[in-house]
């Protein structure tokens, strides 16, 4: 324990340094930026701003990764609240509360606490990560093949009793979760299974593509086919700091949120 601390008081001293604070800055800036963007994703903002990195030092270039890879996951949080579009997979979610937040006038609220609740969840999983590093690697050399098809297997089970309304829906969603799953090139023998000699499918179907039919392309032909109620958020963002209500209200989902992010 005396190590960790140790480290962690290390690596501080090391990022609060003015150059590497302003690496963070800018990559975060640039991140969020990006990360706006419906369906780009912190992956591919990373792969577009790589050569913004090539002449720091390997630690400068480090934490301005970081930073734009936070500030793109907190983008994506953007659109889904202020028009109802995910900006990447992660930002779903954050369509169901965060949009209905905007359209009654709270779009301010709704993206300072996104803002809060990420840097909570982030902060303390960072440290658990770093924490429990050693004895969770040992853990995870402990798991084989029987383990692994046990994990899945759980967690197939948890998504159908964690299903609203009827059962045999949520199974069916399910099956067709797997089934698309199977589309792409197979890990262990290199073979393409179900990708029709199309290359575009050689990598499987991103999530993000799924995310992006299901709620982006949903919602922009929803308000082509009544234009007379678009549902855009047109009014002022407002304060950007949520009060002592919304905090006590945001306080057990962001204790969720911590256990999801660690979790996942």
């Amino acid at each position: 324990m005396d190590s960790l601390f140790q480290n962690l008081a290390h690596g501080f001293s090391v990022a609060v340094s003015l150059q590497n604070l302003g690496l963070c800055f800018v990559g975060t800036l640039v991140g969020t930026l990006i990360g706006v963007l419906p369906g780009v994703g912190p992956i591919a903002t990373i792969a577009m701003l790589l050569p913004l990195t090539f002449n720091f030092d390997p630690t400068g270039a480090l934490i301005m990764l970081a930073g734009i890879y936070y500030g793109a996951q907190y983008g994506g949080s953007t659109t889904s609240i202020l028009i109802n579009v995910p900006g990447e997979a992660t930002s779903v979610v954050t369509t169901l509360d965060g949009h209905q937040m905007a359209r009654q006038g709270r779009a301010g609220v709704a993206l300072g606490t996104a803002a809060i609740v990420s840097f909570f969840a982030g902060t303390v999983s960072t440290v658990l990560v770093a924490a429990l590093g050693v004895p969770l690697t040992k853990v995870a050399l402990l798991f084989g093949p029987a383990e692994y098809f046990a994990l899945m297997l759980l967690g197939l089970a948890l998504a159908v009793v964690l299903t609203r309304g009827s059962l045999l829906k949520g199974a069916a969603m399910i099956l067709i979760g797997v089934l698309l799953s199977t589309i792409g090139t197979d890990l262990e023998t290199g073979e393409e299974r179900l990708t029709f000699g199309l290359a575009e499918l050689a990598d499987g179907i991103d999530f993000v593509v799924l995310a992006m039919g299901m709620f982006g392309f949903a919602e922009i032909l929803r308000n082509l086919e009544t234009p007379e109620s678009r549902d855009v958020v047109m009014g002022k963002i407002g304060s950007l700091l949520p009060t002592k209500a919304d905090i006590r209200q945001s306080f057990w989902p962001m204790l969720r949120g911590t256990g999801l992010v660690l979790l996942r």
